[in-house]
């Protein structure tokens, strides 16, 4: 890759990155310990499967994921959980990049994978941090079974996320790609 396009996906990713910060201020809050309803994900897919890719994809959401928390009021209980439910969880956002160049499929595929990668870290985040607080119910369902709080206690807000990126992220990726088009043949 020479230096114009670095320099060019640089400033592509920089822009995502602070789409992304500017959408974090908009949420809804919907757990004690962390979690919200945004659409923070949606610049990050689309820079991911439309230009960057995976590897300028992970980077991307890992640079978003430390400022988000710095920036935007993020919470951690110790040092791993800052880096687990923020760092390395939007940097697995950064995964939609393996359907780079897929069409609109890709962006929906993308969406799914991005979505679900970061829901995983989040899991991993609630049974091995967040354990202390698996007890009772939540959501009416019993909780006391760690991975089984994790689950639903992540699960419900990233439900909202994913479907948001599911529908909103094919829709601007296939205008994208339709400029890209369009600068193409003009070229």
């Amino acid at each position: 890759m020479n230096t114009s396009k670095k320099t060019l996906m640089l400033c592509e990713g920089a822009v995502c990155v602070a789409l992304s910060v500017a959408l974090s201020y908009l949420k809804i809050d919907v757990g004690a310990q962390g979690g919200s309803l945004n659409f923070t994900m949606i610049p990050l897919i689309l820079f991911a499967v439309h230009i960057g890719g995976v590897s300028w994809g992970v980077l991307a959401g890992f640079v978003f994921g430390t400022l988000k928390f710095f920036l935007a009021e993020g919470f951690a209980i110790n040092w791993e959980s800052m880096l687990l439910d923020y760092s390395v969880a939007y940097a697995a956002v950064g995964l939609a990049g393996l359907m780079k160049d897929k069409g609109p499929m890709g962006y929906l595929v993308g969406a799914l994978i991005g979505c679900f990668a970061r829901f995983i870290i989040h899991w991993i985040s609630g049974v091995t941090i967040y354990a202390e607080y698996a007890e009772g119910t939540y959501l009416g369902v019993n909780t006391e079974q760690v991975w089984w709080y994790s689950a639903i206690y992540n699960g419900f807000y990233m439900a909202f996320n994913t479907v948001a990126a599911v529908i909103i992220t094919p829709v601007i990726g296939t205008a994208l790609d339709k400029v890209r088009l369009t600068e193409r043949k003009a070229a």
